[in-house]
């Protein structure tokens, strides 16, 4: 076994857009349940990734029903269940990085939540630490962003715009491949 499918923080509280605002890819969540069907049909690990918030104003914080995780996969026996207070699963706990080197697992896929924040994140890490990554954009979403910026004024971003970004970046970076579920299963 030398593959094992992330799945970043497919966690309730994502739904609570009127906290996240817009989102994009309403096929995002089935999307990871066939990921996660197929890995748990060839035998293949599934490492869960929660984020547990510090703030406790966030859908995320452990005490808030958001923190659970969607039923798809909730569902599946994960070979490593990790929580996370950062953007990058390899800041998890337990180690993710010492977990994968410990099974000679060198290729990693990775889905979930937030396209642009933590599935991206951990796929430039995932890059940087001699992974082969690849990203199944069609298997993420985000959320619209718009912030003043130093220097910018005010951007403001679309979901797909993000996600579209990311895919982009992640590629042309050489941190990850960009695939469609479909090309996975």
């Amino acid at each position: 076994m030398t593959r094992a499918l992330l799945v970043i923080d497919m966690q309730r509280g994502f739904d609570d857009l009127d906290f996240w605002g817009p989102t994009a890819n309403p096929d995002c969540e089935a999307n990871v349940g066939a990921l996660v069907e197929r890995w748990v049909a060839d035998g293949e690990p599934v490492v869960v990734v929660r984020h547990d918030s510090r703030s406790e104003g966030s859908p995320l914080h452990p005490a808030s029903p958001g923190n659970a995780l969607v039923d798809v996969v909730a569902a599946v026996e994960p070979a490593l269940f990790l929580t996370k207070i950062v953007n990058s699963a390899f800041y998890g706990d337990p180690d993710l990085h010492a977990w994968l080197g410990e099974r000679g697992i060198r290729e990693i896929v990775i889905c979930g939540i937030q396209t642009n924040m933590c599935v991206e994140t951990t796929a430039r890490m995932a890059g940087n630490l001699g992974y082969d990554v690849t990203v199944a954009l069609d298997a993420t979403r985000t959320f619209d962003l718009s912030a003043e910026v130093a220097g910018l004024g005010v951007v403001t971003r679309s979901a797909a715009e993000l996600m579209a970004a990311t895919g982009l970046v992640l590629q042309q970076g050489g941190f990850a491949r960009i695939a469609r579920t479909a090309d996975l299963i």
